[in-house]
């Protein structure tokens, strides 16, 4: 299949396209997912080279399952979850927490339309944000990037964690309340 045909299809077609096991389609998937995918990846397991390893193991298990996808969540939280289950295996493998700091991607505050100002703050206070991620225990942490950053409902992260919608709710509030409390020690001190 040609790229340009690929590119001008619809994201559920190619999705429907990639399930009947045409691999140029599953290909524009890759192509289109692959930085979310990886930036899932970074937040996990808090390593940018083992990051790389589980967005490459996710893409080759979400291929594999491909036949399999029913369609009953969306495409994205489908991927999301393989992403989730690599990740804590390739943790596991590893055997041990990861604890080196996460390093800040690039931002191009002239890209999209962003206001310079503010993709100057942003920038500023990315470092200190994954640092206060990263000083939560991972149970919570998990919690907190599924909801705040992915958006998933309290009901797919209790699922998926295999803990119980109050259980996720507590963590949650509690990931919150540690966050804000480094970020105001971030503030504090930087005044």
């Amino acid at each position: 299949m040609e790229r340009d045909r690929v590119e001008s299809i619809p994201s559920h077609d190619l999705v429907d396209q990639a399930r009947s096991g045409d691999r140029d389609a599953f290909g524009e998937l890759v192509r289109i997912h692959q930085h979310e995918v990886y930036t899932l990846a970074v937040r996990l397991v808090r390593d940018r080279d083992l990051a790389s390893d589980v967005t490459q193991d996710t893409f080759v298990r979400a291929w594999r399952a491909m036949p399999k996808f029913r369609g009953d969540a969306k495409f994205t939280t489908w991927l999301h979850r393989i992403t989730v289950n690599t990740a804590w295996t390739h943790r596991s493998r590893a055997n041990k927490v990861r604890l080196d700091p996460i390093e800040t991607l690039p931002v191009d505050p002239m890209s999209d339309g962003i206001d310079p100002a503010r993709a100057g703050e942003s920038a500023s206070a990315a470092r200190p944000i994954e640092e206060a991620l990263g000083s939560l225990s991972s149970s919570v942490r998990s919690v907190v990037v599924l909801k705040d950053v992915y958006d998933w409902s309290h009901a797919e992260i209790a699922d998926y964690l295999d803990i119980s919608v109050t259980a996720a709710k507590v963590r949650l509030h509690r990931g919150r309340k540690q966050l804000r409390l480094k970020l105001r020690e971030w503030k504090d001190g930087g005044e």
